[in-house]
């Protein structure tokens, strides 16, 4: 006879869980109990919605389900960002929430929340456990959900009085995750569309990548002459030095690229949904009759053909997928390395930071620096915000996995992401990139970072506003500036308050120094950089976009 809290925890032992984050709560008090137990890191954090974020960072970098435990109502809903994410980004979560005792139900108990009605539009799937025999059931039920067909994240109410009843239940099992392959007529029909291209291009993104899948699409890319570009913050799927690679399709795309999409006639887009952010707001394909051939290949069949009709569609994980191209080869040796050479040339190009910009802290010498002091392996994170270009457009990913930003455009993302990221990979530097707006969305996970002693730098740009929605409104409404400025903190002295190392960059030769310091000190470290509010883009000034109008 066990307790519901304690089948609970056998079941995600039974599943390969080795962490959990999590704000307590005494509505599922038993499963922290019977987390005391067992070899579980359990990683105490200061707000549901940083909680969330870090589950999500595991399960990003490791295509694990992340697992995050809150208190029910508020703390529920506080999660929900970090559940939000985790479904625009197709990253496998399982989140559990506490929930009212069961006679409770349906009379507005204290912080009761019906939770179908709440996230099921944005969550694969919501389950409340009545019966703790049936806890193994759902919870290796939660595993497959989140992580076959296009991942996602799961939630799973516990009633209170659930958790401390004492039943006898067969012992858990671990999920076994769901494959889907490409059939031969399909790799057959594949190869000969790329006989007949003249001008094709890769697009991938999306998730269910691994590191052995990188390097065989690579190898197909190289057999095949094929340009690949990466969806908007998938940059850790190809090479960024590689002569094939031709640059990011995302936020401010180059045009060069863009133009050579358009003009393609044919685009192999592989593991991603290709959505509103990677196409341009749904221009670089036309919907729903792309004029190029499109070749779709994505682990959920409910996908492919929902926006784009397909000229091929393939219902495979990208990992699978890329396996398979082994079989294939050219017909003939392709002519096509003057495109290719060009594309990515181009790319190195505009990959290029710019000397100059206005203001006495220069971003593109920043970048420079950090690109030529640090290790291939080093790992960026970072939320939203106009900031996120310096890094998006000027680092130079190399490897799998050496990246964690969400597609869905959440702020506070980017210091969540870093503790979870160190905590995963101890070995491994980490940088955070925020703005002082995003930054503060979840600052409060610093002091998580200085309890489990996680060496994360983080660099803060202060640049006193809503640096992406002042752009907007300079360019809509000029001139007439409401709701976007900021007042901030010291963020040095913040760190320093918390335990960290704190660090001010307020002139461009300041920086090497901070950096090197930050990194000596051992700490969780923020550098902020006092960044000019006209310096708003690499390339134009928040007067130009003003006076454009």
């Amino acid at each position: 006879m066990k307790t519901g809290g304690e089948l609970i925890v056998e079941a995600l032992k039974a599943n390969g869980v080795r962490r959990v984050s999590c704000v307590p709560g005494e509505s599922y008090l038993a499963v922290l109990d019977a987390l005391y137990d067992t070899d579980i890191d359990v990683v105490v954090c200061r707000q549901e919605g940083g909680a969330a974020m870090m589950a999500d960072a595991w399960g990003r970098l490791t295509g694990e389900p992340g697992i995050c435990m809150v208190t029910r109502g508020p703390g529920a809903m506080n999660a929900s960002a970090g559940l939000h994410i985790a479904r625009q980004d197709s990253i496998p979560m399982i989140l559990f929430i506490g929930q009212v005792q069961r006679d409770a139900r349906e009379r507005e108990a204290f912080q009761e929340i019906e939770y179908r009605r709440a996230f099921t539009e944005i969550a694969k799937w919501v389950g409340e456990i009545d019966d703790p025999a049936r806890i193994p059931e759902f919870v290796t039920r939660a595993f497959a959900v989140a992580t076959s067909g296009r991942p996602g994240p799961v939630v799973l109410t516990l009633p209170e009085d659930m958790l401390t009843q004492k039943t006898e239940a067969v012992p858990a099992r671990p999920y076994q995750p769901v494959e889907s392959h490409p059939g031969p007529g399909q790799l057959k029909q594949l190869e000969a569309l790329l006989a007949k291209a003249e001008r094709p291009i890769a697009i991938l993104g999306g998730t269910r990548w691994s590191q052995e899948a990188v390097a065989q699409f690579q190898a197909f890319a190289e057999r095949f002459d094929l340009p690949t570009g990466c969806s908007f913050r998938r940059q850790m799927l190809f090479d960024h030095l590689h002569p094939n690679y031709a640059g990011d399709v995302g936020i401010g795309i180059n045009p060069a690229l863009a133009r050579e999409i358009r003009e393609a006639d044919l685009v192999l887009l592989i593991g991603g949904r290709f959505s509103e952010m990677p196409s341009s707001g749904y221009t670089l394909l036309n919907v729903p009759y792309p004029q190029q051939t499109l070749v779709h290949v994505y682990p959920d069949p409910g996908e492919l053909g929902r926006v784009y009709r397909p000229d091929l569609a393939i219902a495979a994980s990208p990992a699978d997928f890329a396996n398979a191209l082994a079989e294939l080869k050219p017909a003939q040796p392709r002519h096509r390395s003057g495109r290719t050479a060009r594309m990515h040339e181009a790319y190195l190009t505009w990959s290029t930071p710019p000397e100059t910009g206005p203001g006495d802290v220069q971003m593109g010498p920043v970048m420079r620096h950090i690109e030529a002091n640090t290790a291939p392996d080093t790992i960026f994170t970072n939320g939203a915000g106009n900031y996120a270009t310096w890094l998006h457009r000027f680092h130079r990913f190399q490897r799998f996995n050496t990246q964690a930003a969400p597609t869905s455009g959440s702020m506070g993302y980017g210091l969540p992401a870093a503790v979870a990221a160190k905590h995963l990979h101890p070995d491994r530097e980490v940088i955070c990139f925020a703005g002082d707006g995003c930054f503060m969305m979840h600052g409060q996970e610093f002091a998580t970072a200085v309890r489990y002693d996680l060496p994360i730098i983080t660099l803060v740009i202060n640049n006193g506003i809503y640096g992406t929605i002042r752009m907007h409104q300079e360019r809509e409404y000029p001139g007439r500036v409401s709701g976007t400025d900021l007042t901030n903190p010291d963020f040095a002295a913040f760190a320093r308050a918390y335990g960290g190392h704190g660090e001010c960059v307020e002139k461009t030769e300041d920086f090497a120094a901070a950096f090197e310091r930050a990194r000596q000190s051992g700490k969780p470290s923020i550098i902020e950089i006092r960044l000019d509010p006209e310096a708003i883009t690499p390339m134009r000034t928040l007067s130009q976009i003003r006076n454009a109008n």
